[in-house]
């Protein structure tokens, strides 16, 4: 049976090295560049209770990530160890865009992680989600406001 994080390391600090983590942010700031949309992205070892999707909606509310001016937060999920991804987004974008864009962006990242581009699987998607919050959700230059932190939040 095909393992997507076969290739990862248990120990999530060193998951992601000090160039992964800078390229993430990089690629976070430039989704956000033309939107006033917010993503963020937390990678831990496993997931604390329930499945991925249930993880990234208590740490979507626990980050208060729903805070945002126009629903428009999105967070990035991964749980190393037990080889799970999923994407929580607010009511904002996720009306904008339907279901089916973000079951093809967990696939597209895992795709990615097939071919052990983790960090470009991450980055790649990243990106369309910016492009999918600028065609909904387009940056003001007079109001917008990074609302929301850039760093990678990083789990046990």
């Amino acid at each position: 049976m095909w393992n997507p994080f076969s290739l990862f390391k248990t120990n999530t600090d060193k998951l992601l090295n000090t160039s992964d983590k800078q390229m993430l942010v990089q690629a976070i700031q430039a989704a956000e560049k033309t939107t006033s949309g917010e993503i963020r992205l937390f990678v831990e070892g496993r997931v604390k209770k329930g499945d991925a999707l249930s993880t990234a909606r208590e740490i979507f509310f626990k980050h208060k990530m729903n805070d945002t001016k126009e629903r428009n937060g999105v967070l990035v999920y991964v749980a190393v160890e037990d080889k799970k991804l999923a994407i929580f987004a607010d009511q904002g974008i996720y009306d904008k865009v339907g279901i089916e864009f973000w079951y093809s962006q967990v696939q597209e990242m895992t795709a990615h992680f097939k071919n052990a581009n983790y960090v470009e699987g991450m980055s790649q998607v990243i990106g369309k989600i910016g492009k999918a919050l600028t065609d909904h959700f387009p940056y003001d230059r007079v109001s917008d406001t990074n609302e929301l932190s850039d760093e990678i939040m990083m789990g046990k």
